[in-house]
């Protein structure tokens, strides 16, 4: 039966002495009926002319009639003394809860209808077991009133989170939504204030600790709460809300005191007090929505959601069951808006319990369903689900749609925007869910729906989203007594269970050999256990070789619904991993290819989200740039990134970051990104001393950039020396520098062996021709199945210019001069004259052949006069180099009196695995002949490029500019290796 306060028979009135009864004919109790009820119901009948009611009982009745279990329970407990007492205390204190609940159900609460509440005689002992049971159930007789509860369209469901309900403020900003909803109708689910929840499990686990310290933090629950009510409220309604606010606060310090005294609190004793925080900011809502004339209802959801353990915190909804009672509860408060808590609900015994952790958008959800509204907005502190956690993948982007999978999937690997179980209730019914931002109303949010018949309509890829899961560790049982043998895996898993440990993920190869999964690191020392002492005798006898467990790991899942539908998702994904130096250590996809797990090391996890996310276009393709030697080339390529990464990041969706310049004496360091426009004044004023290897480590260790690559733009051997060192750290390297690959072979062997062996780029096209493509076109040639028989060329600017411009009468000094004096030679122009430079560029292209040759293996001519080798200065040198200028004049006369010209070469003999560095003369209508300025030109013999019409590459093959252009051709390639748009 029904309250009387349900039919209109008493009034939730506190401010009218006696109740009248305003119920239709025939609605009307008998007096003497109502008398003898009211003493046992907490209530005082009186008669007056014309009317029947009841009087309530004084508020400190009232506050007897809450307190009575848990105060007994309490005064139980002392007598007993707290050694003797705490395992009857633990018995009372379970009593007490059901006791309480019921109390707190049936009381008077300020925004529902007045409740017949049990007064202290109701409860009585028994004389064998001296534990509280409640006297027989008192009911008043009454017409029940029935109003239907409408279903379908008509109803918006709006989920309001801590942070959106954390201050006064956003309490009243929360009110405002809810009345600019155009809905007919409206049913709003709030979380408690931010941080409130935790206080509450904060006050359980200090009191049965017995830390006497739970006392204080109880008031500061209160003194929060009642802040924010003064904030919100004024009059009656903040004296009603401070009044139940004492009260609860009453009941929890009786309470705790229980489980202080026992040192122990039940699961639902600890989820009856949490739960409080709910009733307190849903109270406050209601309220505030009140002040502004609405109809407005608060649901205490205790009375309304029924759930039954399914799990470790997992709970599952009694449907049925709920709508039958939130039938009930609107037939008694209708309203076109209800208020109610989220979070907690009720055991088909009617014991308090929660939707457990983050329960708040689950209880939306299920209230969705049962009146089957037409949307359920989540509100938070975001615009929408990101593609990736924004802050690990600072490029994620807000995804406009989900499927319900997608999303499903999504909360199950960590998205932290809804509840892992929210999507079940909604999902049955087809009622889209809403995310989105309390703080900024203008952003649409993300809708999670079903898939769209047309699959292109607002699903703009395959993959939709990354997430990770991280503090894992990798159990491996394997052994060849495992294949074909049937309950091997139930064993495994039986074991497992039996620890109470979760399972993340599974992999099994079709062979049976092993058996590999993920679980929590913190639960791994007890699987490892379980599972050697489950398979001892097999362990013993050689059929499982091994129990393994890798501890750090981190599990990275791709989830999308079309990817099943998409060929070469997982060769795209692990060709991003492969690229970034990322090793994966196991893969699990189910047929439904909703989404790709791999489990790699935690270390590399969030270079691997970063990776992955690049390649599928969902962010920019990142190079995180380290420039070493900000000299006449590395300043020069500076500058042209300065110009250019606007046009990369809006052309090409490259976002190329300078995070690190080193020079001989400082080092200018940026962990997002030097700024390009004042490097040089930056690098200046740094104080930083140089120090390659902390430069290094500095790019290495960036977690917010997953792809590195260091540009040496020196001339420097010792720099050179570390490439080996930092390709095998995952780090790309680029570099105009000849010094590694025409040094030792052993060494330049091993770094293109750990070069073709990894997925660590080693780009050097600017060694040989500057910008010229001849490293490119070598490798052209041999990877489409050429064959290089001859390549011959004049490899070096300076030397090209000189003989250029050697004609006519003019000197050879003062050509070497003009030359010197317009920068294409080095300080001292003996290191051009000598031929050593030129020897390293036929020494690279002789090993790009496949020769394997030694820098002392190429004969050089050298150019610069025996006699002239030992001035110790280059001003010396200059000086009498003129006295040399009558040889270097009969040559060329020599030459043009046949019909030539000189010209400095470098040859590759290939057939005869030969390689020579020479003057030589050719014919004027030689293509070496035609050369002007600095001019480069190479001449590729092979196969299919006869001797007599070879193929060509020429241009400028000198100078600062196009010399970092060809370093920037290198950088750009290696971007479109790792997955930017060609």
């Amino acid at each position: 039966m029904q309250s009387a306060a349900a039919i209109g028979l008493v009034r939730p009135c506190a401010a009218r002495p006696i109740l009248k009864n305003p119920s239709p004919a025939g609605a009307r109790l008998p007096a003497a009926r109502l008398s003898a009820a009211a003493p046992r119901a907490g209530l005082v009948a009186a008669a007056g002319p014309g009317r029947i009611g009841l009087v309530p009982a004084s508020p400190e009745q009232k506050r007897s009639d809450r307190l009575v279990a848990a105060a007994v329970a309490s005064g139980k407990a002392e007598e007993a003394g707290e050694e003797g007492g705490a395992a009857l205390a633990k018995t009372l204190v379970r009593e007490a809860v059901s006791q309480c609940f019921k109390c707190e159900r049936n009381q008077d609460r300020p925004l529902g209808a007045l409740r017949i509440a049990y007064s202290q005689g109701s409860l009585q002992r028994h004389g064998s077991k001296n534990l509280l049971t409640p006297a027989a159930a008192v009911s008043v007789e009454q017409i029940e009133v029935s109003t239907y509860l409408p279903k379908g369209d008509m109803w918006s469901v709006h989920k309001f989170g801590g942070t959106c309900m954390g201050t006064p403020q956003r309490i009243q900003n929360v009110a405002d939504v809810v009345l600019g909803d155009s809905s007919e109708r409206k049913l709003i689910i709030v979380s408690a204030m931010s941080k409130v929840t935790d206080m509450m499990y904060s006050l359980v686990h200090k009191a049965q600790s017995r830390d006497d310290s739970y006392t204080e933090a109880l008031d500061k629950v209160f003194e929060k709460h009642m802040s924010a009510a003064k904030d919100l409220l004024d009059g009656e309604d903040l004296a009603r809300f401070l009044s139940q606010l004492h009260s609860d606060i009453s009941n929890l310090r009786a309470m705790l005191r229980a489980i202080y005294i026992a040192g122990h609190a039940t699961e639902s004793f600890s989820e009856f007090v949490v739960g409080h925080g709910e009733l307190w900011s849903s109270q406050m809502l209601c309220y505030a929505i009140q002040k502004s004339g609405a109809s407005c209802s608060w649901m205490d959801t205790r009375e309304v959601l029924v759930v039954k353990p399914s799990g470790p915190d997992m709970v599952d909804p009694e449907y049925v069951e709920s709508e039958k009672r939130l039938q009930k509860w609107f037939s008694r408060q209708p309203a076109e808006i209800i208020v109610a808590t989220g979070f907690i609900a009720s055991t088909p015994e009617n014991i308090p319990t929660t939707l457990k952790r983050d329960g708040s958008d689950f209880s939306a959800a299920i209230i969705g369903s049962l009146v089957r509204a037409h949307q359920v907005t989540i509100w938070t502190d975001v615009d929408g689900v990101f593609s990736a956690d924004p802050r690990k993948v600072s490029e994620a982007v807000i995804l406009s749609t989900l499927s319900y999978q997608e999303a499903w999937e999504m909360s199950y690997f960590g998205a932290n925007v809804l509840h892992p179980r929210t999507i079940i209730p909604v999902m049955k019914d087809n009622i889209p869910i809403v995310i989105r931002n309390m703080f900024n109303l203008s952003a649409p949010g993300t809708v999670i729906c079903k898939l769209p018949a047309n699959e292109d309509a607002d699903l703009d890829a395959c993959v939709k989203s990354f997430a990770t899961i991280d503090k894992l560790a990798l159990v491996n049982v394997e052994g060849t007594g495992m294949a074909g043998v049937p309950g091997t895996a139930n064993a495994i898993f039986s074991a497992v269970k039996d620890v109470g440990a979760n399972v993340i993920m599974i992999s099994q190869a079709s062979s049976e050999h092993s058996i590999c999964f993920a679980v929590p690191e913190k639960e791994v020392a007890a699987v490892s256990g379980a599972l050697h002492a489950r398979f001892r005798e097999a362990l013993a006898a050689g059929r499982l070789s091994k129990v393994e467990v890798i501890q750090g790991c981190s599990i990275l899942a791709a989830v999308g619904l079309r990817m099943a539908s998409t060929p070469g998702v997982s060769a795209i994904l692990f060709d991003a991993l492969a690229k970034a130096n990322i090793n994966v250590r196991a893969i699990a996809q189910g047929c439904s290819e909703y989404n790709i797990t791999v489990v790699l090391k935690q270390e590399d996890c969030v270079r691997a989200l970063k990776a992955a996310h690049s390649r599928f276009f969902l962010s920019k393709t990142t190079l995180a740039v380290g420039i070493i030697g900000p000299g006449l080339i590395g300043a020069t390529l500076l500058n042209q990134l300065r110009e250019q990464v606007a046009v990369l990041k809006e052309n090409m969706n490259i976002d190329v970051r300078v995070i690190g310049i080193t020079g001989a004496s400082r080092m200018l360091l940026s962990d997002t990104g030097v700024d390009l426009t004042s490097w040089k004044e930056n690098l200046q004023q740094e104080t930083k001393p140089a120090d390659l290897a902390n430069f290094v480590r500095h790019l290495s260790e960036n977690h917010v950039f997953p792809n590195k690559v260091l540009v040496d733009c020196t001339a420097d051997a010792n720099v050179a020396s570390h490439y080996y060192d930092w390709l095998k750290k995952g780090i790309h390297v680029i570099t105009p520098n000849k010094k590694a690959n025409s040094g030792p072979l052993d060494q330049y062997l091993e770094l293109r062996t750990l070069q073709r062996a990894s997925y660590t780029h080693y780009f050097y096209e600017a060694t040989v021709g500057a910008g010229l493509p001849i490293i490119s076109t070598l490798r052209g040639l041999l990877e489409t199945g050429d064959q290089i028989l001859h390549i011959e060329g004049i490899f070096s600017g300076t030397l090209s210019y000189i003989f250029n411009n050697f004609e006519g009468t003019r000197s050879f000094s003062d050509v070497v001069s003009e030359a010197k004096e317009a920068g294409y030679t080095e300080p001292d122009p003996r290191d051009d004259l000598s031929g050593t430079d030129v020897a390293r560029k036929v020494i690279i292209l002789a090993r790009e052949s496949g020769l394997r040759l030694e820098l002392s293996d190429i004969p050089v001519e050298s150019l610069v006069p025996e006699a002239l080798k030992s001035c110790s200065l280059p001003d010396e040198f200059m000086e009498k180099l003129p006295s040399f200028d009558q040889d270097w004049a009969r040559q060329r006369h020599d030459a043009e009196a046949a019909g030539e010209v000189l010209r400095y070469v470098g040859v590759v003999d290939v057939r005869n695995k030969k390689g020579r560095v020479q003057l030589k003369r050719y014919k004027r209508d030689h293509p070496f002949a035609q050369l002007s300025g600095s001019d480069n030109i190479i001449a590729f013999t092979t196969s299919r490029y006869k001797e007599e019409q070879p193929l060509i590459v020429r241009g400028p093959g000198a100078g600062a500019e196009v010399t970092a252009g060809g370093v920037f051709c290198d950088i750009l390639r290696l971007a479109s290796y790792l997955g930017a748009p060609s």
